[in-house]
């Protein structure tokens, strides 16, 4: 039976949606990538044809822009108390 607290959770909060969330994101990017084998991918560079090359990229693309926005927050991050009294 549900208490009363899991009803006030939004359903996009719950931990058990959270983790269907990621299983339905992986299984979903596995799918896009395997389709792969079964049609020719035109790409501007040779690059471009490798396989996977669309997930790979973007998962690098990320990372970078994860360690960019590290570094970058060393120079703009204001105190924790900036808009304080």
């Amino acid at each position: 039976m549900k208490s009363k607290e899991s009803k006030n959770i939004h359903w996009l909060v719950r931990s058990s949606t959270i983790k269907l969330l990621w299983i339905l994101m992986f299984l979903i990017l596995g799918i896009v990538v395997l389709l792969q084998f079964f049609g020719h991918i035109h790409g501007h560079f040779i690059i471009d044809e490798t396989f996977g090359f669309n997930a790979w990229y973007g998962f690098i693309a990320c990372v970078i822009m994860v360690f960019i926005s590290k570094f970058l927050a060393l120079f703009v991050k204001r105190k924790d108390n900036y808009y304080d009294d």
